[in-house]
């Protein structure tokens, strides 16, 4: 009798160590497979088409200011994030005003990105209007060798309640990478422009950004991204510093921090299992 009942404890245990390993590995699989939906080079590139497009309209943004805070103020205001090799002409008709921004063959701006091609931005004649639409498309453009194509309208208030410039923006780009991989992305963002509006230096320059867009990847790889805490875009900084993005794919959700206001290529991506990765953002030459 006690045989038996010692073999039959043998095969209890030796049956719970099965299940215990088969729910391990279970466990093990679905977090392994969370994780590879979220694939690093993907976020990567969906993370340079963020900044892509926000380059985009920043450039927008800084001409249309110019313009405004000359016409406003009849002063000599003049920014100086453009460099020398960027050549801005305009074409006046009764009612609007047309600017071709050409950035030549090539041209570097002053916090590293190199752009070259047109951004061409239309809008009203009348500058003193509280709002305004910026309708900005490309024409032969690239960004750090990336080739993008795409239109943006910008929805731009002179003052919120805060009293600072804030721009909604709704586009729609597509990018082609050197190694031709390509991608698609779409999206709005509101951007509250909270430091450094009419002073004339780029550097003290910051804005806020929230919204929600969609990469489309290679692959049919699709992340649709939402703000959760608003991202700080530093001018002088080619990346963001901080700010909260959750990211989805299919059935999975992570987030991805932007940090605590270092610039610097570095993010925390949090999986839909709790676990974190310390990973190095954008495809740059130096990272």
């Amino acid at each position: 009798m006690k045989k038996h009942l010692k073999s039959f404890q043998l095969r209890g245990l030796v049956l719970i160590a099965v299940m215990a390993i088969v729910s391990c590995s279970k466990e093990e699989g679905q977090q392994t497979q969370e994780q590879e939906s979220f694939d690093l080079v993907e976020l990567k590139a969906s993370d340079e088409s963020e900044l892509i497009s926000e380059e985009i309209i920043n450039i927008g943004e800084d001409v249309y200011s110019t313009d405004e805070i000359r016409t406003t103020s009849r002063g000599l205001y003049t920014s100086d994030y453009l460099p020398s090799c960027v050549t801005i002409t305009t074409v006046l008709t009764e009612t609007s005003k047309k600017k071709t921004i050409d950035f030549g063959t090539g041209c570097e701006l002053p916090n590293g990105n190199v752009l070259s091609g047109i951004i061409s931005m239309s809008y009203a004649k009348d500058m003193v209007a509280a709002s305004k639409t910026l309708d900005i498309s490309l024409e032969n453009f690239t960004f750090n060798n990336v080739a993008v194509t795409g239109s943006v309208a910008v929805e731009r208030l002179r003052a919120n309640d805060n009293g600072n410039p804030e721009a909604v923006a709704i586009g729609s780009f597509e990018a082609v990478w050197p190694d031709g991989e390509t991608a698609s992305f779409t999206g709005n963002r509101t951007r509250e422009w909270i430091e450094g509006y009419g002073s004339g230096f780029w550097g003290d320059n910051v804005v806020l950004i929230s919204g929600k867009r969609t990469y489309n990847g290679k692959q049919g790889n699709v992340f649709v991204k939402e703000t959760i805490t608003p991202l700080r875009r530093e001018w002088s900084c080619r990346f963001l510093v901080s700010g909260i993005v959750e990211i989805s794919k299919n059935e999975n959700t992570a987030t991805l921090d932007f940090g605590d206001g270092s610039c610097d290529a570095i993010g925390t991506l949090t999986y839909p299992n709790g676990s974190s990765q310390e990973i190095f953002l954008r495809r740059f030459k130096n990272n």
